[in-house]
């Protein structure tokens, strides 16, 4: 069992600042159990509903009434399969005073992030919850998260087989059966296909004509089917960085599977041998590095970027958070340098500093303002940040 403190300290500290808290993520990466540990540790009277359990969902037939009189904390499972909950929240989060907090799950879509904007404006606060990380399952575990992601159950699975067998299965369940319920309709064997391509493409640039083309659609099909697959949170598209200074700048955004194991599953990549072997290998382990970074530092997705210029300056991954700007280069390397590149993002993108992030042992520094930061340290050297 791999105990998240954070993650449930964030929860409580969201609680008290909002009547309502939502927490999305994509299936299966411990949103129930999270709350559910949160709700057993609480000490205070609470009531969780799952609306996939029929008996729960004949409960709030009339949902004024049964959730009117409870007090404490109140949970609702999988609420993207009730919209209509969401003005009822509003008038109970409302009351003066407000005899219970509210927590909602569900799997990030559209209609919910839509309905829990309109309806509860001002009341809600969003939480996003990602698979494990290398802070909650320790750093001498990090090419085992690699390899497997953060999925708890892949990630926990007792041999590599199993673990493997286990993605292969979400992938196709989470075709068939999860998106149809998010409301997407493109055919489980066309969002196959279309994912397994976007797993060769991972850490590319976005290029919706060569997409187009190698699928056989137009440009705006295949952007659709992006789409699709990012608001369900499980693919990533890391935003391009670019202002007025004398360079052409890539304008196009980057593209991610989001979980690492789950890449591996969709490449046919069992062991850590075969992904080591892999083309994509060095891809794989940059995405998995930015989302830990990221992670490790609390930002959101809309503070992270990239950077790259035509003329082939690029950085890995900005965070701008006020005046501050935050520069990550990723080598999975046991002995970076200092290279051109890093020079001209350094100078051009006017960094507060610059991160190495690197698979040795050791965090030193490379130059003024820029130090290699060694992925097995990630959470003291990044701690001031």
């Amino acid at each position: 069992m791999i105990h998240r403190g954070k993650e449930l300290s964030a929860l409580g500290d969201l609680l008290k600042r909002h009547p309502v808290v939502g927490v999305v993520g994509a299936r299966q990466v411990g949103k129930s159990t999270l709350v559910r540990e949160y709700l057993r540790l609480s000490g205070k009277p609470w009531r969780l509903f799952d609306l996939e359990n029929p008996g729960d969902e004949a409960r709030l037939s009339d949902p004024l009434l049964a959730l009117q009189p409870l007090k404490g904390i109140v949970a609702i499972d999988e609420i993207q399969h009730r919209p209509d909950l969401f003005p009822v929240l509003r008038v109970l989060a409302d009351r003066r005073p407000c005899p219970a907090r509210f927590i909602v799950l569900g799997s990030a879509s559209p209609l919910l992030l839509q309905q829990g904007a309109e309806s509860l404006a001002g009341r809600i606060f969003f939480r996003e919850l990602g698979g494990f990380s290398l802070e909650e399952v320790g750093e001498d575990s990090a090419n085992r998260l690699w390899i497997r992601g953060g999925l708890p159950r892949s990630y926990l699975a007792r041999t590599a087989r199993a673990s493997f067998e286990y993605r292969v299965g979400y992938i196709r369940t989470f075709l068939e059966r999860d998106l149809p319920q998010l409301g997407i309709t493109t055919s489980a064997a066309t969002l196959r296909r279309f994912w397994t391509m976007l797993a060769h493409y991972h850490g590319q640039t976005w290029n919706s004509s060569e997409l187009a083309r190698s699928f056989g659609v137009a440009d705006t099909t295949v952007r659709h089917y992006l789409d699709h697959l990012t608001s369900a949170l499980v693919v990533r598209q890391l935003a391009p960085w670019h202002e007025n200074i004398s360079k052409r700048q890539v304008k196009a955004p980057k593209v991610y599977v989001a979980d690492s194991g789950v890449l591996h599953g969709l490449l046919n990549l069992p062991e850590q041998a075969d992904v080591e072997s892999h083309p994509k290998c060095g891809a794989s382990w940059e995405g998995f590095v930015i989302d830990q970074v990221m992670r490790r530092i609390g930002a959101r997705m809309e503070e992270c970027y990239f950077w790259a210029t035509h003329a082939g300056a690029e950085l890995d991954l900005l965070i701008v958070r006020g005046r501050m700007r935050l520069g990550f280069e990723i080598k999975r390397t046991t002995a970076p340098r200092l290279t051109p590149s890093m020079r001209h993002a350094l100078r051009d993108l006017r960094l507060t500093r610059l991160n190495v992030i690197h698979s040795g042992e050791h965090t030193f520094p490379l130059a003024d303002r820029v130090q290699a930061v060694s992925l097995s340290r990630l959470r003291e050297d990044l701690s001031e940040l």
